[in-house]
């Protein structure tokens, strides 16, 4: 009948839907109007009703929003109270009710559970393995699979599962539970579990409804708990995720789990020697399967270089990676966070359900709601307990009245319950001010009901006892419930204490670089250029043009035209940018020490002009000019330079009357290094006939600044952390670990350092390191000193059983040695450092300090002498200094600083040695623009050298 009634209804909405105009212009056009009869279309069946057939009008209007929001409050969005969707909240209480301690079946609770949910069996079992892979409320037997591997579970028939002691602890309890009926009315099922603890920001959740979704990442045990009693104590506290797959994770853009935030998760690889890495964790939302599949695709492609990849896993991941012999391990690493799912980014979306609609509300504000609703239920479970104390106190009161006071004897010759219970109601009328309430016809009922040889066995001193601890369980639990915050805290604690063991963090928590992918891409195309037609790419149809360089698929490149023109673009299979290419190359975005030489003619008939510029960035296939953009002007000469190296020129002037010298030299290096746009310096209004190349330059860039950034664990140039110095040719780094090892290496700033690096500096092969260490073997103190030696390999200053204490490099050092136990009241030593050993190797075992009991060991450095003031010979007349000059100042600068700094409290750094220029500009011996350009080995005379400002005296 009610569902007659639900259809009438539905029927009479939908055609009143169908009758009511919904719009003025739905108004308007059932205004009568003597026009034509409409044509009758195709669909006209399916929208009007024949024959007692419902229209589909409206019906998308009312039932997808029903069903829409019965996806989300019912299946895929989490609630804010419990963080449970309903088919995990059934699958809990199912699990609970047929719970006595020992394993059940997954395919019998599965059975169990669809008692309440009104779903197939698979999603049950798809629910359940799920949360019993998270490993915290539910106990399994069995092969549940892999969250490593992405192994399946085995088919529920195999696997068994139980309640935790957790959930047992934290989930249930039927006095504070809300409860209503199942989807058939058989079954009650509760509307949310009063869970008493960050459930949903532990375990984290992923759903997808109907035009919404919901992705909260997992967080650690033991953070949520010390969060919430943050909370309650009334701190700040901070929240980031913690996956149990490890690898380690940049949340600077977290923002607190909402919207608009995302995470960054890699796997953490780790170097076993030169050409072997291994990957030992994995980021969240990846399989080593996946991760495998992704190395070898890249490989394909040809993004990374390398020969074997094999998956290890059981237990632990252990993908082993073998790199290809030509290629660099630290790139590798690079390259697979760029190209593989060794790097994924997480976009958190923090839905929850609450007050029956759907919310975003951030991690913190869930901890805050958690933690406030905790305390309400742990409130509501002290006022029952409150309350059935009160009751026991009451029954136990009366019934030691109704026992010591002979009040059963009243009973005697009642003829019916109601004279009995009079009877006994009136002979209770005296004691009645001693109890704590009224007393009831149900309490006279039960002392009536006691059992003759429970009264004749009453112990009076017991029922004392019983009810004075009853007195003092209402007194702690009115303390507790007045104290609550306090109970709420010591609660947390407790669940800390007891299931925290074995929940510490697993993933890292740091900064990422920005790797970029053209950087530690491998050369995996050839770049072709035909000059003349102005086509150039990596595509097969190139393949007959001039081979300039090896290059990247995802490269830029840089192209100049003749008349100074040039383009950055990326590098594609075949391109077109115009007639008379001049020079092409790979483009490396914000290289600021590439320098580009150049000589050109502005105009058809203009001044020579030179200049020296960087190009460090600009906006993609958009055109420039290296010239002032004067028509028909033409580039004489240019080269690329790596290193900012600068060449000598000798340049032959077309002879004319008065011209005094034909020959002259042209120094690149006595040129100002400017911006792109700059026009350059006049060099000559005369015709030049010949330009030769007369020596090759060197760098006048200097060295290169080096910065080491803690955070990242990575050297950089870009100033980021803290100074090493500079650094140039065969300079090197000593990397020190705290496992007392340490290693000698370049200052590449590809290359990865161990995580466990405490101190990264400048190698200097006489620095003297004095060290004190303990030695529980001997259960001395030692000092020893040595010079680090220079090799690749791994080298141990210290013994497994050798606990270090303190070092110093510093020359006139004192160590100051103060005793306790039995020798407290010996003064204090000073040792010169520098006189008490001698340096011999990092393997020896050095010179026992002393045979009393030391309470500590600290080293007195001398001062540093003052850091020298800058002289103002440095600067020139017009107060500003070359480029020459200008490095030469900094380098003195930042060594100034750390000269006689020890490299274990200021480390120096190192600059590169010069490269050479890379392909893609015209060979010697050719003709450019009518000017004839060729190679001259230098030979005894040099020839004169003039400055660039002489040329205009022509």
């Amino acid at each position: 009948m009610a569902e007659e009634n639900d259809k009438t209804g539905r029927d009479e909405a939908l055609n009143e839907d169908a009758s009511t105009p919904e719009t003025a212009d739905d108004a308007t056009d059932e205004t009568p109007v003597a026009e034509a009869p409409a044509k009758a279309g195709k669909f006209d069946r399916l929208t009007q009703e024949e024959g007692g057939v419902r229209k589909l009008t409206g019906m998308y209007k009312n039932w997808f929003l029903d069903y829409a929001s019965y996806v989300i409050l019912e299946r895929a969005v989490p609630h804010v109270e419990d963080g449970l969707k309903p088919v995990q909240r059934r699958i809990l209480h199912a699990m609970k009710v047929v719970d006595d301690g020992r394993y059940n079946k997954v395919a019998n609770l599965v059975g169990q559970t669809m008692q309440y949910h009104p779903h197939g069996d698979a999603s049950i079992k798809d629910a359940l393995v799920q949360l019993g892979q998270k490993d915290l409320l539910i106990d399994c037997q069995g092969n549940w699979g892999n969250i490593l591997t992405g192994d399946e579970a085995a088919a529920g028939r195999y696997i068994e599962a139980r309640l935790s002691k957790f959930a047992l602890d934290v989930v249930f309890n039927k006095k504070t539970t809300e409860w209503m009926l199942s989807y058939d009315g058989r079954k009650e099922e509760p509307v949310t579990l009063p869970i008493k603890f960050p459930l949903l920001l532990a375990q984290g959740s992923d759903g997808i409804a109907v035009g919404l979704a919901s992705k909260i990442l997992p967080h650690n045990f033991v953070e949520l708990i010390n969060a919430a009693i943050a909370h309650l104590q009334g701190r700040d506290f901070q929240l980031y995720p913690d996956f149990p797959t490890g690898g380690m994770a940049d949340v600077s853009r977290y923002n607190d789990g909402l919207r608009g935030g995302t995470v960054k998760v890699r796997a953490k690889i780790s170097k076993i020697d030169k050409r072997t890495l291994a990957i030992t964790e994995i980021p969240y939302t990846t399989t080593t399967e996946s991760i495998k599949d992704s190395i070898i695709k890249a490989n394909d492609k040809g993004k990374i270089k390398i020969r074997k990849v094999d998956d290890n896993t059981a237990d632990k991941v252990e993908i082993v990676i073998q790199v290809s012999p030509d290629e660099s391990s630290d790139k590798t690493i690079d390259a697979l966070y760029a190209f593989t799912d060794c790097e994924v980014s997480i976009a958190p979306n923090s839905c929850v359900i609450w007050d029956e609609k759907p919310h975003f509300l951030g991690v913190s504000e869930i901890l805050r709601r958690s933690a406030e609703h905790t305390k309400s239920l742990l409130g509501l479970e002290l006022k029952i307990r409150l309350g059935e104390l009160s009751e026991a106190w009451h029954a136990a009161s009366l019934e030691r009245i109704f026992i010591e006071n002979r009040l059963y004897q009243l009973i005697e010759g009642c003829k019916s319950r109601e004279e009995a219970y009079s009877a006994v109601d009136k002979g209770l009328e005296p004691f009645k001010m001693r109890l704590r309430r009224e007393v009831t016809l149900e309490d006279v009922q039960k002392l009536t009901e006691l059992k003759f040889i429970r009264i004749s066995r009453y112990d009076s001193e017991k029922a004392d006892n019983e009810i004075r601890q009853i007195e003092e369980d209402l007194k702690s639990t009115q303390y507790d419930l007045d104290h609550l915050t306090e109970y709420a805290v010591a609660y947390y604690e407790r669940i800390r204490d007891k299931y925290g063991k074995g929940r510490e963090r697993r993933t890292e928590l740091r900064e990422f670089d920005s790797i970029e992918a053209t950087k530690v891409a491998v050369t995996n195309a050839k770049l072709y250029v035909d000059r003349a037609e102005g086509f150039f790419g990596i595509g097969k149809s190139m393949k007959d043009a001039e081979f300039v360089c090896d290059c990247s698929d995802i490269d830029d490149v840089i192209v100049f035209t003749k008349d100074g023109r040039y383009v950055i673009t990326k590098v594609s299979d075949k391109a077109f940018f115009d007639k008379n290419i001049y020079y092409i190359g790979v483009f490396k975005r914000n290289d600021d020490r590439t320098i580009y030489n150049v000589l050109y003619r502005d105009g058809k008939n203009g001044a020579i002009m030179m200049k020296r510029c960087a190009i460090k960035g600009i906006t993609r296939d958009k055109e420039y000019d290296i010239t002032k953009g004067t028509a028909k002007s033409e580039i004489l000469y240019m080269s690329v330079n790596p290193n900012g190296e600068a060449e000598v020129l000798k340049v032959y002037f077309k002879p004319r009357p008065r011209l005094k010298k034909v020959i002259v030299d042209l120094d690149f290096s006595t040129l100002a290094i400017k911006g792109r746009q700059s026009q350059g310096n006049l060099f000559s209004r005369y015709g030049i006939h010949k330009i030769v190349l007369k020596e090759r330059g060197t760098s006048t860039l200097g060295g290169q600044d080096i910065w080491f950034d803690e955070d990242v664990r990575r050297l950089n140039a870009d100033g980021r952390g803290k100074l090493l110095g500079e650094f140039k040719g065969d300079d090197r780094l000593i990397v020190w670990t705290s496992k007392n090892q340490y290693y000698i290496t370049g200052y590449d700033l590809m290359q990865h350092f161990p995580d466990d690096t405490v101190l990264v500096a400048r190698y200097e092969s006489d620095r003297v390191y004095s060290l004190c260490y303990y030695d529980r073997g001997q259960k001395y103190y030692y000092m020893k000193r040595f010079t680090a030696e220079m090799s690749d390999k791994i080298q141990d200053f210290l013994d497994a059983d050798a606990d270090f204490i303190c070092v110093t490099d510093r020359a006139g050092a004192k160590l100051e040695i103060t005793y306790k136990g039995a020798h407290a009241s010996r003064p204090a030593d000073v040792i010169d450092v520098d006189e008490f050993v001698g340096v011999k190797s990092h393997r020896a075992k050095g010179k026992r300090l002393t045979t009393y009991d030391v309470d500590r060991l600290r080293m007195i450095e001398p001062e540093l002498p003052p850091e020298p003031e800058p002289s103002e010979d440095e600067s020139l007349d017009d107060g500003q200094l070359t480029d020459a000059s200008a490095d030469a100042a900094q380098r003195a600068a930042a060594e100034g600083k750390a000269s006689g700094k020890s490299a274990l409290k200021e480390p120096l750094g190192a600059k590169p040695a010069p490269g050479k220029a890379p392909a893609g500009q015209p060979s010697a011996g050719t003709i450019v623009g009518g000017v004839e350009f060729e190679v001259e080995r230098p030979k005894g005379d040099a020839g004169e050298m003039i400055d660039p400002e002489q040329l205009n005296l022509f």
